[in-house]
């Protein structure tokens, strides 16, 4: 059993609340893991500035993977690396969701695009990142500059069957996943948090097998597969908790505190 050297945690359902705070309790398990001597950082669906707000507050010096770890940045949002959806990807992906009627949002490393106001989740995400959209008529002059292409919906289960046709239109141009029943992500090919978590891996020249992994959604399982010690979030479906060595409380009941117990406690019986 190797002792864990380092934490990557998901953002929304896993290291906030629900209402999107940070409870004293999170804030306190961070301090812990620094004083122990591991490291910590974050990798999130969210668009990098939906993540300057935690590092301050939780000491991060470690790069950050926004936009499901397609993007590598620093803890002050310079690029440390970067990847783009295809054009022609980026294209089909507007088009089945227009098909479909889910409203689009397209996301570049510095700005947020959308055509309407939804009144619902426009807001949500406004409060979630603390950041405005821009609203345009035609996403065509954008598809060049796409990060990540969001399709939202009240209709959880017409995103749920709108994810594996995506793919299946998308093939290996890129990837569609849902980070949370609402929103369905689409980003480039061959990245995900799994590769930020090896990336992180090679930065800090320590083995996956001493990286513990927090999460709670489908977007969140390419990094438990390559991690030591993937734990699930209370929250989460059956399917993902199944995926992990461990399941923690929820995330409404201070589950990434618990789960930071957990990991120094395994340390030291290792």
């Amino acid at each position: 059993m190797s002792r864990i050297r380092l934490v990557v945690s998901d953002v929304d359902g896993t290291l906030v609340t629900s209402d999107k705070r940070l409870t004293d309790g999170t804030r306190a398990a961070v301090a812990k893991l620094q004083e122990a001597g591991i490291g910590f950082t974050l990798t999130s669906s969210r668009p990098p500035v939906g993540m300057r707000m935690f590092s301050e507050p939780l000491g991060i010096s470690l790069p950050l993977g926004p936009f499901n770890g397609s993007s590598i940045v620093d803890p002050s949002l310079a690029v440390i690396e970067q990847h783009l959806i295809p054009a022609d990807a980026a294209a089909k992906s507007i088009a089945l969701l227009e098909r479909h009627g889910v409203d689009i949002w397209l996301f570049t490393n510095d700005d947020w695009y959308i055509r309407r106001d939804d009144g619902k989740y426009v807001p949500h995400e406004q409060r979630t990142i603390l950041f405005d959209p821009t609203q345009i008529d035609d996403f065509t002059p954008l598809l060049a500059k796409a990060c990540k292409i969001v399709g939202a919906s009240p209709d959880f289960a017409l995103l749920e069957r709108c994810e594996p046709e995506l793919q299946g239109v998308l093939g290996d141009s890129a990837l569609a996943v849902r980070s949370q029943d609402y929103y369905l992500d689409v980003t480039p090919p061959a990245q995900n948090k799994g590769t930020f978590v090896q990336a992180m891996a090679k930065r800090l020249s320590i083995p996956a097998e001493t990286i513990a992994t927090l999460g709670d959604m489908q977007n969140d399982l390419p990094m438990f597969k390559v991690s030591g010690l993937p734990i699930a979030m209370g929250n989460a479906s059956g399917s993902v908790q199944r995926l992990a060595a461990h399941v923690t409380g929820s995330n409404d009941e201070d589950g990434f505190a618990s789960a930071v117990d957990f990991i120094l406690a395994r340390n030291a019986a290792s």
